[in-house]
């Protein structure tokens, strides 16, 4: 295959930009390469995959078809109130539950009032729910017709949250006390809302030492560097092999010993990892607890566990660390929902940010009092994770703040779906997906990666030169190296095959590694990109070859 037709200096200037928009370079070049194929009648021979974004292109059905056929009941509950031409009332709670259930019996052939049925009957047993009060919460929340009361989250919601969070984020075994969780616009919301939450309450300052363990995905990279921040960063390097030239992703205990510093102040990590895709290991989970009880006691973690169910018996590390942990988790990637916005941030109600908050100095707390004095008349009682709220409206519009009804109603149902048979077998099916994807790609590629039964296979980072190294020693990697950009792998690919990978070195892991998305493409597709990998891989070591003659 003939090389990119970029010079290097072009590749240099695009290798600034963040993985994400580059990406959209190599999408119009892949593009160009399925129009510009001279001599060629059919034009769609070389065929785009793009696996660069983490989109899944399956879709959780069931709980969708609950929303629907919820919809069409709160419909006839609205009319039920006031009828006329297309115009309704504000359900009425009292009855609900009755109502609802002469409805499932009265359309048993509806799609999916069964599994909504189901649903409502989890949420009631499980939870002791007053069965009107639940009933009409979803009801009312499906119209939308109300703002949401509380703002954080509503009442039902939040018990069907945790109970979610506990089976699945804590594998059933909860630590003592509760969490308390705000419904955010997806997980990116939530990041957002934590940084700048974290910054106006004075609990991190500009130029203050933050860590990161990486590779980790790249907004939790870029955010650090803006100038509201300007944070001095420390990286934490999954820097470990399995053997030579079999990148493991791991932390090595010094890595970790880092962040005893107790002038670091927050430590972001992805869990499991993007793009290495593993779930943190005990040893690291261990060390962890031991740098927050002897080192670090006031160390606040951010954790971002989206992929955490792709991984058997994961456990977040908010579980064993919950005084000091924000849980971040989104449903985008378990339920193919990322166009949803389907959020949360969890803070469990004992924890070193409200106690940091009590003991600011008498000037940062006036300062706060006064930014909070419109909530309430106690407004240095006001618990971060309400603080988190009010901020996300400036304040000014707490009143209207929180996650729109809808969108947390079909939370709802997707947690409730998990805890029933119908929800696991769907789990254990997606896990299987991914995994089978990543054995065609590494079937294709012909490369190696490290056995680990915690891989949660969501994505895999591919180090190129620690494959150089394994297949054609030093002497080809230092090759590599002198003669080309990291990045120039991927404009091949796109440019010759139309293949679209992000670059793992916008992720903070090697530079010359690559990362693909196992999500959002068809099995098969992922043996070709494996194919297309190791085509050019092969091409680089036939110019060594060619160049010492």
């Amino acid at each position: 295959m003939p090389k990119t037709s970029l010079t290097r200096q072009q590749i240099q200037q695009y290798a600034q930009l963040s993985p994400f928009e580059l990406k959209n370079v190599f999408i119009d070049l892949a593009k160009e390469a399925q129009a510009d194929q001279p001599g060629q009648k059919d034009k769609s021979s070389v065929q785009m995959l793009n696996a660069g974004r983490g989109n899944p292109n399956w879709t959780a059905t069931g709980p969708r078809e609950a929303f629907y056929a919820l919809g069409y009941f709160a419909l006839e509950e609205s009319r039920r109130v006031w009828t006329a031409d297309n115009l309704g009332g504000m359900p009425e709670q009292e009855g609900s539950y009755e109502r609802f259930d002469t409805f499932v019996r009265r359309h048993p052939d509806l799609p999916g009032i069964e599994l909504l049925a189901q649903c409502v009957q989890k949420g009631i047993q499980r939870f002791g729910f007053d069965k009107d009060a639940f009933v009409h919460e979803l009801t009312d929340s499906s119209i939308g017709d109300n703002y949401p009361v509380p703002d954080r989250i509503l009442t039902h919601v939040q018990e069907i949250v945790r109970g979610y969070v506990a089976d699945e984020m804590f594998d059933k075994k909860p630590p003592a006390g509760d969490f308390s969780y705000f419904a955010t616009e997806g997980g990116t919301a939530a990041m957002c809302y934590i940084f700048d939450s974290l910054m106006k309450n004075g609990l991190l300052k500009k130029g203050d030492k933050i860590a990161l363990m990486v590779p980790v995905f790249t907004p939790y990279i870029e955010i650090p560097e803006l100038d509201t921040y300007e944070f001095d960063v420390t990286y934490v390097q999954a820097n470990m092999f399995a053997e030579a030239g079999v990148r493991e992703w791991r932390y090595p205990e010094e890595e970790v010993a880092k962040l005893e510093d107790p002038e670091i102040k927050l430590i972001c990590l992805v869990n499991p990892s993007n793009p290495p895709s593993l779930a943190l290991s005990q040893r690291v989970a261990d060390q962890l607890k031991t740098i927050v009880a002897e080192k670090n006691p006031h160390l606040l973690i951010v954790t971002d566990d989206v992929y955490g169910t792709f991984v058997e018996g994961f456990r977040s590390i908010a579980a064993d660390l919950p005084r000091n942990t924000l849980l971040v988790y989104s449903y985008s990637k378990h339920y193919g929902c990322t166009g949803w916005r389907l959020g949360v941030i969890g803070l469990h109600d004992d924890n070193v940010i409200d106690e940091r908050l009590a003991s600011l100095p008498a000037d940062a707390k006036e300062r706060l009092n006064k930014r909070y004095a419109t909530l309430t008349l106690e407004p240095e009682k006001i618990k971060f994770i309400d603080r988190l709220v009010a901020d996300s409206r400036q304040v000014a519009l707490n009143h209207t703040a929180g996650l729109s009804l809808p969108q947390q109603v079909m939370l709802s149902l997707f947690s409730l779906f998990d805890m029933l048979e119908e929800g696991q077998a769907y789990k254990l099916r997606i896990r299987a997906i991914v995994q089978q994807r990543l054995q065609l790609l590494l079937e294709g590629a012909q490369m190696k990666i490290a056995d680990d039964p915690h891989r949660a296979g969501y994505y895999i980072e591919l180090d190129l030169m620690a494959q150089a190294q394994l297949e054609h020693g030093e002497e080809f990697a230092a090759y590599l190296e002198q003669s080309y950009e990291p990045i120039d792998p991927l404009f091949r690919l796109a440019q010759q095959t139309g293949v679209v990978l992000l670059n793992g070195g916008g992720f903070e892991g090697p530079q010359w590694s690559v990362r693909v998305s196992l999500a959002n493409l068809d099995d098969l597709d992922y043996l070709k990109i494996g194919h297309h990998l190791r085509a050019i891989f092969n091409d680089y070591a036939e110019e060594w070859r060619a160049s010492k003659g």
